[in-house]
């Protein structure tokens, strides 16, 4: 009877209405999974938040395994996915090969070997680097990591690499990235600065995505992460940053532009004033996301939502610095490290975390961090998990995070090709309610293992 009053029907028996009834409904589906239905919040007109393609949306299937309902189906590991991101006209591969490793862990012939792999051995059309890459940020080594990727880039064609780049956001200690060697702030002077520099580097015309690698205002980050009134600090104003990031769009320098390493407040805020000043809105948020961390879920998903303002998550550190494949347990294995001679052999030694060119040595205070917290306990957990069902520890990380229902493209460093491949071919993997379900047990045990209180920051 409703469908009878919507479609002017209301009086006719049910029998001739049954017929139209299913003819629009037919068309009604047809329309929806093709990749052009639009889901727009009726408080946020502006936006136009397009839904992703019914392969690349993730849903709990009917069809039953082993292993419980499938919320993520298996693939071929070369037979890449592509999933629209946010509501920009981007369409990435859902593995991005992050790059920040190369010109300090990772020469220029291997940056050159990982690229070949993943754009020509498993459809990866994503690339994500920064001004400052690689890490650590030092002025020995800054933008070679670009260097290196435009380098690579002049043999291929340019339409088909969606690359994606930060601008980093404010620090009195990053003094050589600006001509006034006065450090980095997001103002609308530096972001432009920033970009043409890339643009050098990289050897191109134009970003398919700039990010704001981290937020100008005051924010507890990388480490500290209890927000403290005392520490707030005069910020470049939102507006100055969206005019900044709308006059590279008109200039054609970027395409898109996102967030990094930012909170509900942050993205609320700068889509907020971008709709009432009529200018480019973010279209996605690269933040840590994994099995330890979580944080998004408690307030970004809320605000990034498809039906708010589709704003895509497009997560760093999904392996959580490399601690979730379990390289880092209590036993050394043959290869481990990558200079096994300078290696302590101590049986004792905590979590062998010895190696000298892994990140938890390379970034300071990381290790201590990660043996402080209750993360070695959960990864121990996850690892079981993992066996219960049959796959490598790499493997069920990584399927979680691409099963997640707002991740269009996971971010995956390697600073070697077995790395790589392993990595790659883990988004072949099935996801299910079962391995779901195990995983929120661990969680409800173990809800955010990397934390421990760490005031200041920012």
């Amino acid at each position: 009877k409703l469908c009878q009053d919507m479609l002017g029907l209301r009086g006719q028996s049910m029998a001739s209405s049954v017929p139209r009834i299913v003819a629009v409904s037919s068309l009604i589906l047809t329309w929806a999974v093709s990749g052009k239905a639009f889901l727009v919040s009726p408080g946020l007109t502006g936006i136009t938040a397009a839904r992703l393609p019914l392969a690349s949306v993730r849903m709990t299937a009917t069809a039953n395994t082993a292993s419980g309902s499938i919320i993520r189906e298996a693939r071929n590991a070369k037979e890449m996915r592509y999933n629209k991101l946010g509501d920009s006209d981007l369409v990435v591969s859902e593995v991005c090969l992050g790059t920040m490793t190369w010109g300090k862990q990772n020469t220029e012939e291997e940056a050159f070997k990982q690229l070949n792999t993943a754009f020509d051995d498993y459809g990866v059309n994503f690339i994500d680097t920064a001004e400052g890459y690689p890490i650590p940020l030092q002025p020995e080594t800054s933008g070679d990591t670009d260097r290196m990727i435009g380098k690579w880039m002049k043999d291929r064609k340019r339409e088909d690499i969606i690359l994606g780049s930060k601008v980093s956001g404010a620090s009195r200690r990053l003094t050589w990235l600006r001509d006034d060697g006065k450090g980095t702030r997001v103002s609308k002077e530096q972001i432009i600065e920033s970009v043409d520099k890339s643009l050098e580097r990289l050897q191109t015309d134009y970003l398919d995505l700039l990010q704001i690698h981290w937020p100008d205002r005051y924010v507890p980050l990388f480490g500290p992460n209890q927000y403290d009134y005392s520490m707030e600090r005069a910020a470049i104003s939102f507006e100055e940053q969206l005019e900044a990031m709308a006059e590279l769009v008109q200039a054609g320098k970027i395409r898109h532009w996102g967030l990094s390493n930012e909170t509900p407040f942050g993205v609320m805020a700068f889509v907020s004033l971008a709709l009432e000043k009529g200018l480019p809105k973010p279209v996605s948020v690269q933040n840590s996301y994994s099995l330890l961390t979580r944080e998004f879920e408690s307030g970004l998903a809320e605000v990034c939502s498809p039906s708010h303002t589709n704003t895509a998550l497009i997560p760093y550190s999904p392996l959580s610095a490399g601690v979730l494949s379990g390289k880092y347990d209590l036993q050394v294995r043959p290869g481990q490290f990558s200079d096994s001679s300078k290696v302590p052999k101590s049986p004792v030694a905590p979590f062998q975390g010895n190696d000298p060119n892994c990140r938890l040595n390379l970034l300071k205070g990381y290790k201590a961090r990660y043996e402080a917290s209750e993360a070695p306990s959960a990864v121990q957990e996850y690892s079981k998990v993992a066996a219960k069902h049959g796959m490598t520890s790499v493997e069920l990380a990584l399927a979680f995070v691409a099963s997640r229902p707002y991740v269009p493209s996971t971010i995956i460093g390697a600073t070697n090709e077995a790395q790589l491949k392993e990595n790659m071919d883990a988004f072949s993997r099935e996801f299910t309610e079962e391995m779901m379900d195990d995983i929120v047990e661990v969680n409800i045990r173990f809800p955010d293992p990397w934390r421990t209180a760490q005031a200041g920051g920012g």
